[in-house]
């Protein structure tokens, strides 16, 4: 059985269109089997995107992208941020180019296993990360994030609290030696820590 963070879909790809609706307005996006979230918007990117820290022009690394939820409602608000969207699952990939030319957006979109073929620093790291592939996935993701982030950049990790988010928070904060909640939203919780 493939899992959405699996590398490659057996299923066959079921192209449907989704609406995706943020305090900052709406918009469609494709999406299809074998990707997560593959309906709606997932509550966890809703609360990212709702209270995410961004600066124009900022060079921004939407790790784990999906579908291009969270990389494309970005660009959309600020357009003169550069965007890197990586996931593993390359129909996710294929489905993030797609909705990338839709909206008539440039980015760079690749497949990656986490930050193997990334080779910039960045001002942010975006993540939801996949909890159901196992914290040890997950606490790569914060471990590396150091790595890859530029002096005074922020990683900005979303998780249910409840449900392993304290654990992620934990250890963001002896990763970063900082962590702080922005946002409680459905269960979810918004931290960021700083590159200092």
């Amino acid at each position: 059985m493939t899992h959405y963070f699996s590398e490659k879909q057996t299923s066959e790809l079921r192209l449907m269109k989704i609406n995706i609706q943020l305090k900052s307005g709406s918009f469609e996006l494709y999406s299809g089997s074998g990707v997560f979230s593959k309906k709606k918007l997932d509550k966890g990117t809703e609360v990212l995107l709702n209270y995410v820290i961004i600066k124009d022009e900022w060079n921004v690394l939407d790790l784990g992208c999906g579908i291009g939820v969270v990389g494309i409602a970005i660009k959309k608000l600020y357009p003169e941020t550069q965007l890197t969207l990586t996931d593993i699952n390359m129909r996710a990939i294929k489905l993030t180019k797609m909705n990338a030319k839709l909206h008539n957006l440039e980015m760079k979109i690749f497949q990656s296993d986490l930050f193997k073929k990334i080779k910039e620093k960045f001002d942010t790291i975006l993540t939801n990360p996949p909890q159901t592939a196992g914290k040890d996935v997950c606490f790569k993701i914060i471990e590396d994030s150091s790595e890859f982030l530029k002096k005074d950049g922020i990683l900005q990790l979303v998780a249910r609290h409840n449900k392993g988010g304290k654990t992620l928070s934990e250890k963001m904060e002896s990763v970063f030696g900082n962590v702080d909640t922005v946002a409680k939203k459905s269960g979810y919780r918004l931290y960021i820590s700083k590159k200092i």
